[in-house]
């Protein structure tokens, strides 16, 4: 097995296919969007890792296009990440893509030795 320091980074720079997005007409509303069926592999054990993400956003000027976010979340099948990098990443790359006023990422976990795990990161980030 390898050790936690040697793969505590894995999967933050891989590279995923491009969220896409399209013109928002509106203004001051939620967009949430969940994702029941997430998958990807422990970088430490090689097993792998199931969840659901619930992505929640309020859009400025952009909004996510949905066959363009699945693809990218599949891509995620295949990658070794922990789930706090796969949270984190995940918000980085639609904060990216369409500059939202505001987002939620949260990954509800499957247990896995026991224990279940919840991960939210925000945008913008809460001082």
């Amino acid at each position: 097995m390898k050790k936690y320091k040697d793969c505590a980074s894995a999967g933050l720079d891989a590279e995923l296919p491009k969220i896409e997005c399209f013109k928002n007409q509106f203004k001051n509303y939620e967009i949430s969007i969940v994702i029941s069926e997430f998958t990807s592999i422990c970088p430490k054990t090689g097993l792998p890792d199931f969840g659901t993400i619930i992505i929640k956003y309020i859009p400025d000027k952009l909004c996510i296009e949905l066959k363009s976010l699945k693809s990218y979340i599949l891509a995620y099948r295949n990658l070794g990440i922990f789930y706090e990098n796969a949270v984190n990443r995940i918000l980085a790359d639609v904060v990216s893509a369409c500059s939202p006023l505001q987002i939620e990422v949260c990954g509800e976990f499957t247990p896995r030795g026991g224990m279940t795990s919840t991960i939210k990161a925000t945008y913008p980030k809460n001082n």
